[in-house]
């Protein structure tokens, strides 16, 4: 299972941001075919969104195929293949570069720096 981080500051919908999530989840094997996501009450009230924040997201992930809901049992992962291309993947990653690279340059941090941080952050994951 994988834990929703959302920013309610940023300027993505929320929707989208659980969507994304899900979908990266797959995509890094933290979610695997057939595991159950929490309910739409559970993950509205762990996130403190409105449930239909997150019904639209699982409706959205179920037209692509991607989860599937079982009326009285639960909402499942359905698909894990071809959910995110490497470009998408290649995008998102540039994206988080450059989000922590601003946050990091406005705190006086230099990007070596940062790439010393994340070194000891792989080895402290190993």
């Amino acid at each position: 299972m994988i834990k929703f981080i959302i920013d309610y500051s940023g300027g993505v919908p929320i929707y989208r941001q659980i969507i994304d999530q899900i979908r990266f989840g797959i995509a890094s094997g933290q979610l695997k075919l057939g595991e159950q996501l929490p309910t739409v009450r559970a993950l509205a009230v762990e996130l403190k969104v409105n449930l239909n924040t997150v019904s639209k997201a699982y409706k959205e992930l179920e037209i692509r195929k991607i989860l599937e809901t079982q009326q009285g049992t639960g909402t499942f992962i359905n698909q894990t293949e071809q959910v995110i291309s490497e470009e998408e993947k290649t995008n998102k990653l540039k994206d988080i570069c450059q989000q922590a690279s601003m946050v990091a340059l406005q705190y006086g941090f230099t990007i070596e720096d940062m790439i010393q941080e994340l070194k000891r952050i792989e080895i402290t994951n190993k």
